[in-house]
């Protein structure tokens, strides 16, 4: 029966009861030379998980394109000065600032739901 050295791995012969190697005493059969040392654990995305939060994503995403110049998607992320800016800024330039409702809008929902999180809910950016 072959054995191992608990403590380096060399292979100790039968007729011995301690390592050549390091020296250590061996008393009885050990089983195998040591395994490798164990791995940390490492956690990932469950797919399918949805981030929390990110169900504001496609609301705000459609508040943008549909009633993007009254600043609604703002208000509905809880930016009421922008979406006070906004409203009042499409007002005086005739409905023209519509179009940055609409950009704003495309970019909720072209996003990744993680992204979308970072970005207007955690880190509360409040243009594009």
């Amino acid at each position: 029966m072959v054995r191992f050295c608990s403590r380096c791995g060399a292979e100790i012969p039968d007729s011995t009861n301690f390592c050549a190697n390091c020296g250590t005493p061996v008393s009885g059969p050990v089983a195998g030379p040591p395994g490798p040392p164990p791995q940390p654990y490492y956690s990932y995305p469950v797919p399918g998980a949805r981030v929390p939060g990110a169900d504001k994503k496609i609301t705000a995403g459609i508040l943008g394109l549909m009633f993007g110049g009254l600043g609604v998607h703002k208000f509905y992320l809880g930016y009421t000065a922008a979406g006070v800016i906004q409203l009042l800024a499409s007002i005086f330039t005739c409905g023209i600032f519509v179009i940055v409702g609409h950009i704003e809008g495309i970019i909720y929902l072209t996003k990744s739901d993680q992204e979308f999180v970072d970005t207007y809910v955690n880190g509360r950016r409040e243009w594009f």
